[in-house]
C-alpha cells in the first residue's frame, strides 16, 4: 500500500485525499455453486432432512481408507483413532474397510460402549485416565464382557500413575498391560529416557499384576514445522532418537524379542506418512485424515479429499447488510466491500466450522457469532432462498461430530444410512 501524506489518510478503508472521499472496495468473492454441494442438496431434501446435519460422503471416506492402507509400509499395522470417529457404525465401516482389529480410544465411556460392542478389538488409550476412571471403567464392564478388559492397554504417563494403577490391578485381582507415554517433542507430559524410565520399566517387570505392553509417542508438532532450512527434519530424528532411546531402555529390562513385538505406537494423521518403516514404530493411528476436517489441510494430507460436512437450511436471506444500532453505517460498508452485498441466516450455527458452500460465505464479524441464527455475507451472486442448504467444513471431527446427532450417510447422491454418535464426552 502506498504510504499516505498528511492530507491523504486511510480510515476503515475509506481513503480521505485532500478533502475529497474515495473507496477502497474489497471484491466480490462469491461464485456459482459446486454441482457437488447442488447434488448432496437434492439428496438432502428427499430425505427429508430439515435440521443441521453432519454428512459423511461414504465414497471419499473408503478412498481415504484405502489411500492409508495403500501408505502403510511393510509390516506396519494401523490402528483407529475412535474418537475422531466417534460413532460405532462408523468405526464398524473402517474396521472393515481397513481389515484391523486395533483402536484408539480416549475416554471411559467410549472404552467401555468398545468393550461392549466390540470386545474383539485391541484397545489402546489414547490419553492417561484419572485412576477412578479405570476404577470405574472395571465397576461397570459386564461379566458377559469381560475378556475385552485383557485387550485393552492402559496408558501411563508419570511414575505416580504407575503406583495408581498397579493398585488398581491389585485391588481387583486383574492383569492390566500398560503403554508408556513418551515424550518425543510435543512436550505435553510423558517420560524421556532416563532414569525414571528406568525405574518403572524395573516396577513393571517386578510386578505380579502389571506388563509391559509397549510405547506410545506422538508428535503432531512435526507437521507444523517448515521444511525449510531442514527445521522438520531435525525434529523427526530427534523424536525417533528419543523414541530410540527409550526400546534401548526397555531391552535392558526385557526380553529384546518381547520389545520388539510390543506395540510401539506413533503418529497421528498429520505425521503417518513420515514413517516409511517400522524401525521405530510398528503401528501408526489415524482418524480424522478419514474425514478431513479443515485443520488436516496440510502437505501431508494432501491426497485426502475433505469427505466430512454440516449441511444446514437457510432460514432468512436479504439483499442487504444491516447491523443493529450501526444502521447509519451500513451504506457505507457495503459501498467498501462487495461481499456484504447479500445476508443469509442459517438454521444455527457457532460450530467449529468454515462457510465452503456457496463460494464466498463469510461470517460477519461485527454483527458477531449465533448459536441459534448464524449471519453470513457474502456478494452479489449468492442466490440462496429460504430452505436452501449451506455447508460448512468441520475444523476437527471429534467435538463436531457429536453436536448432530446421526450422521447422514450420503452416497452416490442419496442419503444411504444414519450413523448414531457416541454420547458427547471428554
Amino acid at each position: 500500500m502506498a504510504k499516505l501524506s498528511r492530507r491523504n489518510m486511510l480510515i476503515g478503508g475509506v481513503v480521505v485525499a485532500g478533502g475529497a472521499i474515495t473507496m477502497s472496495r474489497s471484491s466480490d468473492n462469491s461464485g456459482p455453486r459446486d454441482p457437488y454441494f447442488l447434488k448432496m442438496q437434492t439428496a438432502l431434501i428427499e430425505a427429508k432432512i430439515a435440521h443441521p446435519t453432519l454428512v459423511v460422503d461414504r465414497n471419499r471416506l473408503n478412498a481415504n481408507i484405502d489411500q492409508v492402507m495403500n501408505d502403510l509400509p511393510d509390516g506396519m499395522g494401523y490402528r483407529i483413532v475412535a474418537k475422531s470417529l466417534p460413532s460405532l457404525k462408523l468405526l464398524r465401516h473402517v474396521r472393515e474397510r481397513s481389515g484391523t482389529d486395533r483402536l484408539m480410544t480416549f475416554n471411559q465411556p467410549m472404552l467401555l460402549a468398545l468393550s461392549q460392542e466390540m470386545p474383539d478389538t485391541s484397545q489402546l488409550v489414547g490419553k492417561p485416565l484419572p485412576a477412578q476412571a479405570a476404577l470405574n471403567y472395571f465397576a461397570e464392564l459386564p461379566l458377559e464382557n469381560a475378556d475385552a478388559k485383557d485387550k485393552i492397554q492402559w496408558l501411563i504417563d508419570t511414575p505416580e500413575r504407575l503406583d495408581q494403577y498397579a493398585a488398581i490391578a491389585e485391588a481387583n485381582g486383574t492383569n492390566m498391560a500398560v503403554n508408556i507415554e513418551l515424550d518425543v517433542g510435543l512436550h505435553r507430559g510423558g517420560m524421556e529416557p532416563g532414569d525414571d524410565l528406568n525405574r518403572m520399566l524395573e516396577k513393571i517387570r517386578q510386578s505380579n499384576r502389571l506388563e509391559f505392553a509397549g510405547y506410545m509417542g506422538y508428535e503432531p508438532h512435526l507437521s507444523a514445522l517448515p521444511t525449510a532450512l531442514g527445521w522438520r527434519d531435525r525434529a523427526k530424528n530427534g523424536a525417533w532418537n528419543v523414541y530410540n532411546e527409550a526400546l534401548t531402555s526397555a531391552k535392558a529390562v526385557f526380553d529384546e524379542a518381547k520389545v520388539e513385538t510390543a506395540t510401539r505406537n506413533a503418529a497421528g494423521s498429520p505425521t503417518y506418512r513420515l514413517y516409511n518403516d517400522t524401525n521405530i514404530a510398528n503401528e501408526i493411528s489415524v482418524g480424522s485424515a478419514l474425514v478431513k476436517p479443515t485443520n488436516f489441510d496440510t502437505d501431508l494430507l494432501e491426497p485426502f479429499q475433505p469427505a466430512s460436512f454440516i449441511a444446514t437450511p437457510v432460514i432468512k436471506t436479504s439483499d442487504e447488510t444491516r447491523i443493529p444500532g450501526l444502521e447509519f453505517a451500513d451504506s457505507a460498508k457495503k459501498a467498501m466491500d462487495e461481499n456484504l452485498d447479500k445476508t443469509v441466516f442459517i438454521y444455527g450455527g457457532h460450530w467449529l466450522a468454515h462457510p465452503e458452500d456457496p463460494p464466498g460465505l463469510s461470517y460477519n464479524s461485527t454483527f458477531g457469532r449465533s448459536s441459534n441464527q448464524e449471519m453470513l455475507n457474502g456478494g452479489k451472486n449468492i442466490n440462496l432462498k429460504p430452505d436452501d442448504f449451506v455447508f460448512l467444513r468441520p475444523t476437527q471431527s471429534e467435538a463436531v461430530f457429536l453436536q448432530f446427532g446421526d450422521i447422514a450417510v450420503y452416497d452416490n447422491g442419496a442419503i444411504v444410512d444414519r450413523w448414531p454418535v457416541f454420547p458427547a464426552s471428554a
